[in-house]
């Protein structure tokens, strides 16, 4: 299926990214598949932003300035009831098993390495939402 033969129907998508240029491309890439974006620019950015239920998915970089992604997502966790946890998926350039790995452990569900293509980001999505 082609990325742009997807549509989330408006599902809410925190896009957690420091880099303008990425928050730009990843909006852009969401807004085609049908998605409503936020966006933070920060890990702290994020956790302002977030309560339980307010997102369908959260894009996470997990290389931030100040706060990372690993423990924005472990901050974002401690927030959530046991049973209702929103879908948060790593963006990062790391691509090793390890890395995926790490992401994991942090609480993330899933890892989507960049440059972040179109049809990776709809797969992933499809998974999900």
């Amino acid at each position: 299926m082609k990325p742009e033969s997807a549509n989330f129907n408006g599902a809410k998508i925190l896009v957690v990214e420091d880099n303008p240029i990425n928050q730009i491309v990843t909006q852009e890439n969401l807004n085609k598949l049908g998605c409503t974006v936020e966006l933070a620019s920060s890990g702290k950015e994020a956790l302002d932003k977030f309560t339980p239920g307010s997102f369908d998915c959260i894009l996470m970089d997990v290389q931030m300035p100040n706060m990372d992604g690993y423990e924005t997502t472990r901050q974002i966790r401690s927030k959530e009831q046991d049973d209702n946890h929103v879908t948060i998926i790593a963006l990062t350039a790391n691509a090793m098993p390890e890395d995926r790995q790490k992401c994991l452990d942090s609480g993330m569900n899933d890892y989507i390495a960049k440059p972040i293509e179109a049809n990776t980001l709809a797969d992933c999505l499809r998974k999900y939402l």
